[in-house]
């Protein structure tokens, strides 16, 4: 009785929660050991399925940057990055859209319908949902792009017909070229486009940490007049850089809040969303 109890009382904490996000859209960075390992793969798909049952719009954008590598390594090139992003030239442009979109995106969709029926894959490229440009920057990086446009037409149309849309962050250029987009970049300018209640970064380490190699340096909340502080102290750098920027972009942009969570933990979205102490770090505008 005392299980059933505090079963009975997990919905009631998640009740007001469901009572105000219904009909609201939730932007999803899907990444890291979450994509790999398979019961958190499972417990992810079952997350999404749930969301999307019980009235909330979600859109996956997903990442893909260890699968790339180890494609480039299989035909001798070696990955170099700069400020967390990858330098792509022409050859690795073409590695990156095929493992992005011919396996990674059909993956996930596949087994995402395997829990609902209600995923539906999607390049940058389809209905040129994401517009780029070359990047600019200190350092060529190549055919990486910035997201310029979002045809939210596309990702509105599917959720109205019950899809959950998943986004390989593909993207294309004015001429017709592909670009390589970093994916928390991509899912940043998305939600930004769609005004989401939510961006929730999915990672490997349980939030933004004060020390890295600290678990409990995490650091709960954070105000986007702070980021720039933090970053010059070094608690925001490498792969930290293109997600803080997300997460700034989504602010400014008029979504509600954006939320870093460790991946690895099981059903961490339901955790962030449904309960009163949530996990990882929060980002807020004041």
């Amino acid at each position: 009785m005392k299980t059933l109890q505090e079963k009975a009382g997990i919905l009631v904490e998640a009740l007001p929660y469901l009572r105000n996000f219904a009909g609201k859209t939730f932007v999803v960075k899907y990444g890291g050991a979450a994509m790999v390992q398979e019961a958190l793969k499972e417990s992810v798909a079952q997350d999404l399925v749930l969301l999307k049952t019980v009235g909330l719009n979600v859109v996956v954008v997903h990442g893909g940057g260890p699968e790339i590598s180890e494609a480039m390594k299989r035909q001798g090139k070696q990955p170099v990055f700069k400020d967390g992003l990858r330098v792509t030239d022409e050859e690795t442009m073409a590695i990156t859209e095929m493992v992005l979109v011919g396996k990674i995106n059909t993956q996930i969709t596949g087994f995402m319908n395997r829990h609902g029926r209600v995923a539906a894959g999607l390049s940058g490229k389809d209905g040129f949902l994401l517009e780029a440009r070359k990047l600019k920057g200190k350092v060529d990086l190549g055919f990486v792009g910035e997201v310029v446009g979002v045809n939210t037409a596309i990702l509105e149309a599917l959720e109205e017909k019950g899809f959950i849309p998943i986004i390989a962050p593909v993207a294309m250029g004015k001429k017709g070229e592909a670009y390589n987009c970093n994916a928390d970049l991509v899912a940043g300018a998305v939600a930004a486009a769609l005004k989401a209640e939510k961006l929730v970064l999915m990672t490997d380490q349980p939030g933004l940490l004060r020390d890295v190699k600290d678990p409990a340096s995490l650091i709960p909340t954070v105000k986007a007049k702070d980021v720039a502080k933090l970053r010059k102290l070094g608690v925001i750098d490498k792969g930290m850089l293109p997600k803080m920027e997300a997460c700034l972009t989504a602010l400014q942009a008029g979504v509600g809040k954006v939320h870093i969570i460790d991946g690895r933990v099981p059903h961490a979205l339901l955790l962030e969303i449904f309960t009163d102490s949530g996990i990882g770090t929060e980002i807020v505008r004041a």
